[in-house]
């Protein structure tokens, strides 16, 4: 397959100590849109900043296609990869700098996972909404203050930065890239493809509740928390979960804390909320449907979770968020 006008070039920006599905699954999503169509419509590089092998979550060394000085055409799209290795590479000044100029001639520019990190670092968040693995959000914003990290968002686009979440939303954000490129048509055929959902239901913190439920290793405890996640709108007293793990309260609530490292109050207002934002994101209900469809009974218990948690009104994070969140 030649390569053909109108191409459009990818640039995977990796250092070490990456993530290899953070580096391969988006470009493998590019590579398949080429195939399901019979041309090139994307053109993809990874490059680091001198060339050399660089060593990845596998054990095995991804050797790039570049450097980064070796790039003479305009790039379309910079892509950067996530990976443990982020941390010494957001101190890499000459990685930084120049992350921070390719992303001015790039038409956009992305992260993956914990990639976040270095568009941070590099100041392309600042004043942006922006997301990254559930798990590192609370980092990411004490970190970097000037940007406002939303954990939910499988990817976020702001402006013309993209950020995406977790390893294998990086798929998802190269899905929404070529649907925004060439039409949902061919993003479905790659889906498809790929054995993947075009876009998946929900936000990334529906994903992040249940890997939590199923880090409690007590059987019982873990069957509460489910239950609890597809009922949010009855009572999820700890009386109430308690009886579904069928332990008393006071061995409930031990072994809750013990095995979650929160309070079972605290985790049903936090699903709760959780599932609050989704629907004032993506739903234009009342927020007092809102209120009750998540369990809040009343619009005042809602606003008082908002405010505790988020700082923000129910109707301000609306205002803010709704129809921003791209996947």
């Amino acid at each position: 397959m030649s390569d053909q006008p109108g191409s459009r070039f990818i640039v995977m920006l990796v250092y070490p100590g990456i993530m290899a599905m953070d580096v391969y699954g988006p470009l493998e999503a590019f590579a398949m849109a080429n195939s399901s169509c019979g041309r090139t419509l994307y053109r993809m590089a990874i490059a680091s900043i001198d060339g050399a092998p660089v060593p990845t979550s596998l054990g095995v060394p991804i050797t790039p296609s570049m450097a980064v000085g070796d790039i003479k055409e305009p790039i379309d799209t910079l892509l950067v990869s996530g990976g443990r290795g982020q941390a010494e590479a957001r101190r890499d000044q000459a990685l930084i700098g120049w992350l921070r100029a390719g992303s001015q001639e790039a038409r956009r520019t992305g992260s993956i996972c914990t990639g976040a990190f270095l568009l941070a670092a590099a100041g392309l968040l600042d004043g942006r909404r922006a997301t990254t693995h559930w798990a590192m959000g609370a980092e990411l914003g004490q970190n970097y203050p000037k940007v406002t990290v939303d954990i939910d968002p499988i990817f976020v686009r702001d402006g013309n930065v993209y950020t995406s979440a977790g390893v294998t939303a990086g798929i998802d954000l190269a899905l929404g890239l070529i649907e925004e490129d060439h039409g949902r048509t061919l993003a479905l055929r790659v889906a498809r493809a790929l054995v993947l959902y075009l876009k998946r239901q929900g936000g990334q913190s529906q994903f992040s509740n249940h890997l939590q439920a199923q880090f409690a290793s007590s059987p019982p405890v873990r069957s509460a928390q489910e239950w609890a996640l597809n009922n949010l709108s009855t009572d999820l007293s700890v009386e109430a979960l308690a009886r579904q793990a069928r332990m008393s309260e006071r061995t409930f609530r031990r072994t809750f804390v013990e095995e979650t490292g929160e309070t079972p109050r605290e985790f049903v207002e936090r699903i709760r909320l959780e599932a609050a934002r989704d629907l004032l994101e993506e739903v234009q209900l009342g927020v007092q449907a809102v209120a009750t469809r998540c369990g809040f009974a009343t619009v005042d218990n809602l606003r008082r979770a908002f405010v505790r948690r988020l700082g923000i009104t129910p109707q301000q994070y609306r205002l803010r968020f709704a129809g921003q969140s791209a996947g």
